[in-house]
């Protein structure tokens, strides 16, 4: 194996870390753990398999993974065929795992810390999408959650994530963050503030991340930290709950960020400790009961995480001054929607009555009912996700729908081995021995739905999204 490349570490940025460094922590051992490559680790998407079936499945493989503390679902892994990408391995590329680095899933873990499960969430920084996958995976792809992205070139990435793990109760939107407190005052039980921020904490990823580092970058960034907080909690239901969080370690950016809401808005808001969130918690805990969690803490990268719970509200923002433009979609009658429903189900598609369906000229889409409510008080870039185009003869069922969708004792199941199941993933035509039953199929491996494919004589048709097509070698255990 190479040899990893030194990280670069600013000495400003050493003396300002030895300045908060607890005094039961060393900043030797703290130089040390960020010269360490960083332990690869995994999240197993409970909306597509259990994590005592995950385990099962992979029990024969050369993996070894080790619980991660904060995450029930979460797991440091390490391989014998490090060569081979983990993104390429067929249970990747099925949906049944997240590439998620540890210390990232504690954000998530803390804003469900409590036993009621929240219905309408908000992550205003969501891509590439782990924490925002992880959130759905936690209700279960009920309620609905509003996952924001300002980057437009990280929104397609962010799409993409939530599609492979078969979320199907998430609007997108595209925005600087700083509208929501204004734009849906009050309109979330759960927002989670993964704020922007310097990434002092994933130099282990990344050695040249702190390369443009400086004192003043820091102030720039905090500025905009303390908006977008302040955005957020104006978007907060009273009662509810909101996590900050960062993958860096200064204070300016983290403690001074919450304690300055606090100090704006008083007995409005108040720190919920983490000290009980998992066992061993409180090694990361500080005197407010934030968790800020050093590289050596755990072996993984930096993050601090403050969770806050509101108690009344305040002072709305001003109104935002923009055009929302024409909502595209109508709804569909009762009716309609019973005979589509009936249709789907015919192909081996169901939902439940938390998803509505609406319609675009020939387009069906499946919205999150706890969503509709927000529906022409904000601009989305997408709803729920698209279910089918309407033909003459019928429906052509999407791939994203299939994949969130496609019932477990469906007839039109087809289930390919790990020969046919690569591929379909580089995209070719199969010619499985025996062909499908069934004119249109949904196809499968490891019993999870891969795609929809139409059987022409012996042959399946490939119709899979180019976008997904894979080149190169991928990683299936030939069972």
């Amino acid at each position: 194996m190479a040899k990893p490349a030194s990280v670069f570490l600013p000495p400003a940025f050493l003396d300002a870390t030895r300045a908060i460094m607890p005094a039961d922590l060393s900043m030797d051992d703290f130089i040390a753990a960020c010269q360490r490559p960083l332990r690869r680790s995994l999240r197993v998407n409970t909306l597509k398999i259990s994590v005592a079936d995950f385990l099962l499945l992979v029990q024969d493989y050369d993996w070894q993974l080790e619980p991660i503390p904060w995450c029930t679902e979460g797991f440091w892994i390490e391989r014998k065929d490090e060569e081979l990408r983990l993104g390429s391995a067929a249970e990747h590329l099925s949906g049944l795992f997240y590439i998620q680095e540890a210390s990232s899933m504690l954000p998530v873990t803390a804003l469900f810390a409590d036993t009621e499960t929240p219905r309408r969430v908000l992550d205003v920084a969501a891509a590439p999408g782990s924490k925002t996958t992880q959130i759905a995976a936690l209700m279960n792809n009920q309620g609905g959650i509003v996952a924001n992205e300002y980057s437009a070139s990280r929104v397609k990435v962010l799409h993409a994530n939530i599609s492979r793990c078969g979320v199907k109760n998430v609007a997108l939107t595209h925005f600087d963050g700083r509208v929501f407190g204004a734009a849906l005052p009050e309109s979330f039980d759960a927002i989670l503030l993964d704020a922007p921020c310097s990434g002092e904490g994933v130099v282990r990823k990344d050695p040249d991340a702190m390369s443009n580092w400086s004192l003043e970058s820091v102030a720039a960034i905090a500025d905009t930290q303390r908006e977008l907080i302040d955005s957020a909690f104006h978007a907060l239901a009273p009662g509810g709950v909101m996590v900050y969080s960062t993958c860096t370690l200064n204070a300016q950016e983290n403690q001074q960020i919450v304690n300055g809401l606090i100090a704006a808005y008083g007995d409005a808001v108040s720190i919920e400790p983490l000290g009980d969130l998992f066992p061993g918690a409180k090694r990361a805990l500080t005197t407010e009961g934030f968790l800020h969690v050093f590289p050596q803490i755990y072996d993984s990268e930096g993050f601090f995480v403050a969770r806050l719970r509101k108690h009344h509200s305040v002072a709305p923002l001003a109104k935002p001054n923009y055009k929302l433009g024409k909502f595209p979609f109508t709804p569909l009658s009762a009716k309609d929607s019973a005979d589509i429903a009936q249709a789907a189900a015919a192909s081996g598609l169901a939902w439940d009555e938390t998803s509505r369906l609406w319609a675009r000229d020939k387009e069906i889409w499946l919205f999150p009912a706890e969503l509709e409510a927000l529906v022409n008080k904000v601009r989305f870039s997408r709803i729920g996700l698209k279910l089918a185009e309407r033909f003459t003869k019928g429906y052509r069922w999407q791939h994203e729908a299939v994949i969130a969708l496609a019932m477990d004792n469906s007839k039109q199941r087809f289930e390919l081995d790990a020969t046919l199941a690569q591929e379909w993933f580089h995209g070719r035509d199969l010619y499985p021995e025996p062909p499908p039953q069934t004119d249109e199929c949904i196809v499968t491996y490891q019993q999870q739905p891969i795609g929809i494919a139409k059987r022409i004589g012996s042959r399946i048709k490939n119709n899979l999204p180019r976008e997904l097509v894979r080149d190169g070698v991928l990683d299936f255990h030939q069972q």
